[in-house]
């Protein structure tokens, strides 16, 4: 369900922001959002994925606070992949740019996005994601500062494309049929963010890594029990993406060749948990239990 009248005239680009459970982060959010300043026309489009605080009540208050349009949807089924997707039912633009609610995204990200998508070849994009506190432990962030060509039909690695900073053409997440409501945060596995790079290359897309938009990531994670955590969780979820690529693209033997390549170069403890998340998600596959 959404919220708030939508301008007759579409704009050029839709912000997609999927939130839950952190009100009291959302402040810093919109006054980020605020200073942003665009050439290019937009909205935002912020999806509250079935939070039980007062997120409601906190973005009815704050959505008055931008002068770009604002629509709020509500999706009360937990999941990041079905929660983007309940946002691209929503957006209206072209081009459908995807954050999340602690990034920062720098003062011309709109225009840095819109300006990358000049090349028409370029089906969808990522870009930098830099700390926003130096004290933070750095994960989720990305910060090369050179192009990285993605081309069509090729293998996505995990953490070359993140939803803290994405885009995609509308055109080419329509041909993909969207995210997979399967993955994401709220899910067993991660990865609903390099698995729909995967199967748009896969169906002959061509993206890249571009610096040129930025955001800053506000994670706050220091604690050294919650990093390792959240390194399982990641590495668990590798492996489900590796055996959701060799089940459904085309290119699955060239995955399975960078799978086993990859061992060689990482510890025995995350081949193992990619190993179990791969087998977690052939069986919840075949039992037909995901999503």
């Amino acid at each position: 369900m959404s919220d708030a009248a939508a301008p007759l005239d579409p704009p050029l680009l839709s912000l997609i922001v999927c939130t839950r459970d952190r009100s009291g982060r959302l402040d810093a959010f919109f006054e980020a959002l605020g200073r942003m300043r665009a050439r290019t026309a937009w909205e935002l489009v912020i999806v509250d994925n079935g939070s039980i605080d007062d997120t409601p009540v906190r973005l009815a208050t704050l959505a008055g606070s931008l002068e770009a349009p604002v629509t709020i949807v509500r999706e009360p089924r937990p999941g990041l992949g079905r929660a983007r997707n309940a946002g691209v039912t929503a957006a209206r633009g072209a081009l459908l740019a995807f954050t999340d609610d602690d990034c920062y995204p720098a003062v011309d990200y709109i225009d840095s996005v819109a300006d990358a998508f000049a090349d028409r070849e370029r089906g969808f994009l990522a870009g930098r994601i830099l700390l926003y506190d130096a004290q933070d432990h750095p994960i989720t962030i990305r910060v090369d500062s050179t192009p990285i060509p993605i081309p069509p039909r090729s293998v996505v690695p995990t953490g070359l494309v993140q939803g803290a900073n994405m885009a995609f053409r509308r055109e080419v997440l329509e041909r993909i049929g969207g995210f997979d409501d399967a993955l994401g945060p709220g899910t067993p596995f991660c990865n609903d963010d390099v698995d729909a790079a995967a199967r748009a290359s896969a169906a002959g897309f061509a993206g890249s890594f571009v610096p040129e938009p930025v955001v800053h990531h506000h994670h706050g994670r220091r604690d050294p029990a919650e990093i390792s955590a959240l390194w399982r969780s990641y590495d668990h979820g590798r492996g489900a993406y590796y055996a959701k690529c060799i089940f459904e693209l085309p290119i699955r033997w060239r995955v399975a060749r960078y799978w086993w390549q990859s061992v060689g170069v990482q510890t025995f403890g995350a081949t193992v948990r990619e190993l179990e998340g791969a087998l977690d998600y052939t069986m919840r596959r075949l039992t037909r239990r995901l999503g």
